[in-house]
């Protein structure tokens, strides 16, 4: 039987805040909940009382009397804590000694690294919202940030939130167009960006481009700039103008599901969707992930590397709803070198860090046996873990070199609900390439096509009872079709997120990839991640990208796309190993059809493969149909596929391209 990786210790157990909260809701409801199980068969069980309970032990305050705390449960459509008054940036700003340390920022080396006491955020804030409310900024004005990730990002945030007026962002490896389709649509009333940023050893000037996104945003009646890179934005308000002076911190009171954020899908085909959350919704959820699942509290430090693009940013910021300090960094995560993250963590005091898959491996295979080296890394309790799935070898490397007291927090969740459905908590067990079990009050379920839940075996990951940060609708999405589209139309009143999992006998989780882009030959499904698991171990290979192509004439084509080391050939003894390796740790009935080399895999800005467009370009659909350029980190490399995609269904060979890149695995 399979050995745990990680195991809590009775000291684990009685330090966790879970444990605390755990006594609380015992105590409040008269119950026994000795276990993780217990706690969270009662949490969706009772998720009213549970909710009541998350919002008291963390003392949430409303200027009126809350109704009770789920009024109705209807997907969508529940009702939460109606007729509350609150304010996300209220709680947040309340938390932290005045002279304590609430947000490190980090810039790459050869930047500035500097330190915002809670003291000095909550002046920044007040100051930044009375420059807003000055300009007629207020409830229902939209503010968009074009920033990197940094401290004045978070304030800006929060003297938004404060105003009762809507955030959001994007970062500025976005392209203009890109970073207009989305911010666009909202009509924002204000901008604030920065004339630049750092990434790998390099200076950013984006300037012009900050200039050119104000140009195309007619509705913006006020535009700030950060100095970042000294090199100004001609034309804008400087932050520390905007920022100066003391004044009163007033957070406006907003009913629960006031507009809070507005996050973006990733949006490879056709506009953004803009995803609104509430303040209530979004207060609650990141008090029960911060601190019970996370475990984080006034003495850590916080620090996942993310960009406001992505939901990670959101969490982060999250982290000071419980007084940690957070770490917010301008840089790449490998510069000056790929452990850079890992420098940062024991220079910086981090008690849990976050990263990707993808960055755990590029660390594996750069240094496989030497991560810790000098480091103390001597308060580091957790390695948060999201993004893609983790693979069992990458998280045993991971715990081998870190010790068997640093848990390793495999998540999976969505910007969709802006936090996790299945994830880690301080009193379960890790178990290699599992992640160990589905969060607190959320109804995770495996569903066959016939919606029946599943253990086992492999079924779509569903919720079948409503979270408080759901959204509460898309932007531009008046009658609600396009939400209920996107997550209620396979599963009428159930909400299918698009992933497929396995729940396992003891409730934890497996994550095998996108269930859209799911690998399905002969009837036997499999995702995508389980080949990357293979795969990608092998240490010629740098990363790999494999479709499962439906043909109109009922045919199946099962490419595998492989990026190699520099100086390496996919020759037949490669061949037969990549192709022995998926035989051996997947699966022998997904052997691809053909190994082809690839320049390399384009993702979305926020690192997903674009496994779906790309089979859509294989099927014949045009490149305009399936993939906006602009949303890609490399969107040079599309050519390159819709080239090979064109050449494969021409009419006089449909189904072989002849491209000599090619290579044909051995039948």
């Amino acid at each position: 039987m399979a050995q745990p990786i990680w195991e809590p210790t009775p000291s684990d157990v009685h330090a966790a805040q879970i444990t605390r909260f755990t006594r609380f809701a015992e105590q409040r409801h008269h119950l026994t909940l000795p276990t993780y199980g217990d706690l969270h068969r009662w949490s969706v069980e009772n998720l009213g009382d549970f909710w009541q309970t998350v919002w008291d032990h963390f003392d949430v305050h409303s200027t009126t009397p809350p109704g009770p705390a789920l009024t109705t449960s209807a997907m969508p459509g529940a009702t939460w804590f109606a007729g509350s008054q609150l304010n996300y940036a209220e709680h947040l700003l309340r938390q932290g000694d005045p002279d304590s340390v609430a947000i490190i920022d980090a810039a790459e080396l050869g930047g500035r690294t500097s330190t915002l006491t809670w003291r000095e955020l909550r002046r920044q804030v007040a100051a930044l919202a009375r420059t807003l409310r000055s300009n007629g900024i207020g409830p229902g004005d939209r503010v968009v940030g074009y920033l990197p990730n940094t401290a004045e990002a978070v304030v800006a945030f929060l003297a938004t939130a404060a105003l009762g007026a809507t955030w959001a962002s994007c970062g500025q490896d976005y392209a203009v167009p890109a970073a207009h389709a989305r911010l666009g649509q909202l009509e924002p009333a204000a901008l604030i960006t920065a004339d630049g940023y750092r990434f790998n050893g390099h200076v950013r000037d984006r300037a012009d481009a900050a200039a050119e996104l104000r140009s195309l945003l007619p509705t913006v009646r006020l535009a700030i700039a950060v100095d970042r890179v000294g090199a100004g934005v001609a034309g804008m308000t400087a932050w520390s103008d905007a920022t100066d002076g003391e004044y009163p911190l007033e957070p406006l009171p907003v009913p629960f599901d006031h507009p809070l954020w507005v996050v973006f899908s990733s949006g490879t085909t056709g506009v953004p969707k803009g995803i609104v959350h509430g303040h209530g919704g979004v207060l609650l959820e990141q008090l029960k992930i911060t601190a019970l699942h996370f475990d984080l509290g006034e003495r850590d430090t916080f620090f996942w590397f993310t960009t406001p693009s992505w939901m990670m940013w959101n969490s982060l910021v999250g982290g000071l709803l419980v007084g940690a300090t957070i770490v917010c960094y301008d840089g790449s995560p490998a510069f000056p070198a790929v452990d850079a993250l890992w420098d940062m963590a024991d220079r910086f005091g981090v008690t849990l860090l976050g990263t990707s898959p993808g960055y755990l491996l590029g660390c594996m295979k750069d240094s496989p046996s030497d991560l810790r080296g000098p480091r103390a890394l001597d308060v580091l309790r957790g390695v948060g873990v999201t993004g893609a799935a983790l693979p069992a070898s990458t998280a045993e490397w991971l715990v081998h070199q870190l010790g068997p007291r640093v848990r390793i927090a495999s998540t999976s969740g969505g910007t969709d609900v802006v936090t996790g459905f299945v994830g880690s908590a301080p009193t379960l067990a890790v178990w290699a390439g599992e992640i160990s079990g589905p969060c607190l009050a959320v109804a995770v379920d495996a569903f066959d096509p016939g919606g029946h839940s599943v253990t086992g075996d492999v079924g779509e990951l569903v919720i079948t009872e409503p979270m408080p940060s759901m959204p509460i609708r898309f932007w531009n999405d008046p009658d609600g079709d396009r939400y209920r589209e996107a997550y209620y139309s396979m599963y009428p009143g159930v909400w299918r997120q698009g992933d497929w999992i396995t729940i396992t006998d003891r409730g934890s989780v497996v994550i095998h990839g996108r269930s859209d882009s799911t690998l399905n030959r002969h009837g036997v499904r499999m995702g995508s991640a389980d080949i990357y698991d293979a795969v990608e171990q092998l240490p010629e290979i740098q990363e790999a990208l494999v479709l499962g192509v439906e043909d109109s004439d009922g045919g199946y084509w099962m490419p595998l796309f492989v990026v190699l080391v520099p100086g390496i050939d996919l020759d037949d003894e490669l061949r037969h190993r990549i192709v022995d390796t998926i035989r051996a740790s997947a699966s022998p009935r997904h052997v691809p059809d053909d190994i082809i080399t690839a320049p390399g895999v384009p993702h979305t800005r926020t690192g997903k493969k674009l496994e779906i467009p790309l089979k859509r370009l294989m099927q014949g659909a045009s490149p305009a149909a399936v993939v906006d350029p602009a949303t890609v980190d490399a969107p040079e490399l599309i050519d390159w596929y819709v080239q090979l995609a064109a050449a494969r269904t021409a009419p006089d060979n449909p189904h072989q391209d002849a491209t000599a890149a090619r290579s044909t695995t051995p039948a």
